[in-house]
């Protein structure tokens, strides 16, 4: 009876505060008004606030979506330790899509290199509309844009060093405040050791939230081979192509059926492409080795929490989309 009221009382405070307010806001005011931590939240009102919350972030992202039209949001009916919930857009293709894949997503994909993560990452971001973060990139937009850690950054990197995992961590929790990561986000190439994961999670306990979502791409060293070493890539945009599976559309080939590398240009850009230097079957074999010792064994971390899915990425490529997809999905 006690968490039947609570289970009202929060039903109405979401009603009467269902536009406008920011996620942390309505954190905020929700332990103010009904007295309980976030961290010790029951389990119907855990399932309650959580589905008013992925509402409201998705409900704001929504909005550009369903452009001119009325998004409208109910959220409530507390019964038997569950939450009802429901989603109007007036245009079908938000209500539809939140449905589909609630809650809020915070994934790491994992993958040796050439497992074919970034491919997958980036069809994942053009459907969920979340950004998907590398480390690199990160790094790259922080010291331009002269941010605080980003300066921290510079220093280090100037002055030879390697950047440290409290700079990188600090540097994720930063960028994931800004407004494109409401919905989720997707982290690839953080974290790879042990020590990163779990600085990774402290620092998303920091709001009450966990990575929700692990998805490693399995794929057979011999394919992972064949894959790198093929691999021509576009520097400014990270855009990648294969002389076998995604030849650029300028490729000419050489009369021992190599690419001439003068013809490796970016399909948008007409620039150049290039080749990585690690991207030889010498460096690949030392780069899986740190992955298998050190990366891999994150997943056992991951796996007890039941949010680990593994992908054969070695699979055609629509049957890798086909997997990735069925697994992204809630329900």
């Amino acid at each position: 009876r006690s968490i039947l009221a609570q289970g009202l009382k929060l039903r109405t405070f979401l009603h009467d505060f269902a536009f406008g307010f920011p996620v942390k806001v309505m954190a905020s005011m929700l332990r103010q008004t009904i007295g309980f931590s976030a961290r010790r939240f029951v389990a119907p009102a855990t399932a309650a606030a959580g589905v008013g919350a992925g509402l409201f972030a998705w409900n704001a992202q929504s909005q550009s979506q369903c452009e001119s039209m009325q998004d409208r949001v109910i959220a409530g009916g507390i019964a038997a330790g569950t939450a009802g919930r429901s989603v109007q857009c007036e245009g079908g293709t938000a209500a539809k899509k939140y449905e589909t894949y609630w809650p809020r997503k915070i994934m790491i994909v994992f993958g040796a290199p050439g497992a074919g993560k970034g491919t997958q990452g980036e069809k994942i971001v053009e459907l969920l509309g979340i950004p998907q973060l590398s480390t690199g990139d990160m790094l790259r937009e922080a010291v331009s844009q002269g941010t605080a850690v980003g300066k921290r950054a510079k220093a280090v990197m100037e002055s030879g060093g390697l950047v440290s995992d409290d700079i990188l961590i600090a540097m994720i929790e930063e960028r994931i405040q800004a407004p494109d990561c409401a919905q989720g986000f997707i982290l690839d190439g953080m974290p790879r050791t042990m020590v990163q994961a779990k600085a990774v999670d402290d620092m998303l306990a920091k709001n009450g939230e966990s990575v929700s979502l692990v998805m490693a791409f399995d794929v057979d060293p011999k394919v992972l081979e064949e894959r790198i070493c093929g691999r021509w890539m576009h520097k400014a945009s990270g855009r990648s192509f294969h002389v076998k599976f995604r030849p650029p559309k300028s490729m000419k080939l050489d009369a021992n059926g190599k690419p001439i590398p003068e013809t490796m240009k970016d399909d948008e850009t007409g620039e150049p492409l290039y080749q990585r230097a690690d991207d030889t079957a010498e460096a690949l074999k030392k780069r899986l080795d740190g992955y298998n010792s050190q990366t891999v064994p994150i997943l056992d971390m991951y796996k007890p929490r039941g949010i680990v899915k593994m992908i054969d990425g070695g699979a055609p490529m629509n049957k890798v989309w086909d997997d990735v997809l069925s697994k992204l999905k809630s329900k």
